[in-house]
């Protein structure tokens, strides 16, 4: 809990570069509203969603970019490239956990300042669906929390690459590449046909976007939800464990 307070602190010194963050995300809910109103009116009932749905988890998804870091890269990555990593492996806490409650402390400041202004804007401009009961709204902030988690887990991994690879940019570029098409950040997975939907929904880049909006949509059972995000929150972390014991050994053996 301490470090996530530290790390809420650390990152609200960034506070003109978060609120030029939530002022992109907003200009860009708009511009991707104005196009899925226009889509739904041409193809009503689209993906089971109405136009006020489309335009709710439009300004959703915008609202999930600061927390998940999507355009973003872990600070672990660059402390590998320099060998300060070295020092973060022999402390006696675990480098993965620590990162885990710097990255919540991150995500609980970014929420409130890049995520909360895209949603009120939207809500202000063209309406959007509010979660009709105080259980459906704790089942949407579990959602939510569990969503930052996977997304972590994935960037640890990403991250953590870099004692593998001498330039961890490409891992970084396809990172990113498969966050926006397989989260829903670009379009909502259920337009996806077929087995394609059914393979992009099973992934855990949904469990960052697609499962919290579809929970805060009503669209999707809670309980199920949560259940599907905290089974890949637990895999990620699980191969984030094995990958930092494996880089522990390579950096010894390299003499850090």
């Amino acid at each position: 809990m301490r470090i996530a307070r530290y790390g809420f602190r650390r990152h609200s010194s960034y506070r003109a570069a978060a609120l030029a963050g939530a002022f992109t995300n907003t200009v860009f809910g708009i511009l991707r509203a104005y196009i899925l109103i226009a889509l739904w009116q041409a193809r009503p009932g689209l993906a089971g969603y109405d136009v006020v749905d489309a335009v709710t988890f439009c300004f959703l998804s915008q609202a999930c970019i600061g927390p998940m870091q999507v355009f973003g890269t872990m600070e672990l990555s660059g402390r590998v490239r320099s060998g300060d990593v070295a020092v973060d492996l022999v402390r006696p806490a675990s480098l993965q956990m620590w990162s885990l409650a710097d990255d919540l402390g991150r995500a609980a400041y970014l929420f409130l300042l890049r995520s909360l202004p895209p949603m009120a804007l939207g809500a202000a401009l063209f309406g959007i669906v509010t979660p009709p009961t105080p259980a459906a709204w704790l089942f949407f902030a579990a959602s939510f929390v569990l969503a930052v988690v996977v997304s972590f887990g994935w960037r640890y991994l990403v991250a953590l690459s870099a004692c593998w690879v001498i330039d961890d940019r490409g891992v970084q570029a396809l990172s990113l590449i498969l966050t926006l098409f397989f989260s829903g950040i670009t379009l909502p997975l259920n337009l996806f046909p077929g087995w394609f939907g059914v393979l992009a929904d099973a992934l855990p880049w949904s469990a960052m976007v697609q499962v919290p909006a579809d929970v805060y949509l009503g669209k999707r059972d809670g309980l199920e939800a949560l259940g599907f995000q905290a089974a890949w929150a637990a895999a990620l972390l699980l191969l984030g464990a094995l990958a930092t014991r494996a880089a522990r050994r390579k950096v010894v053996i390299q003499g850090g």
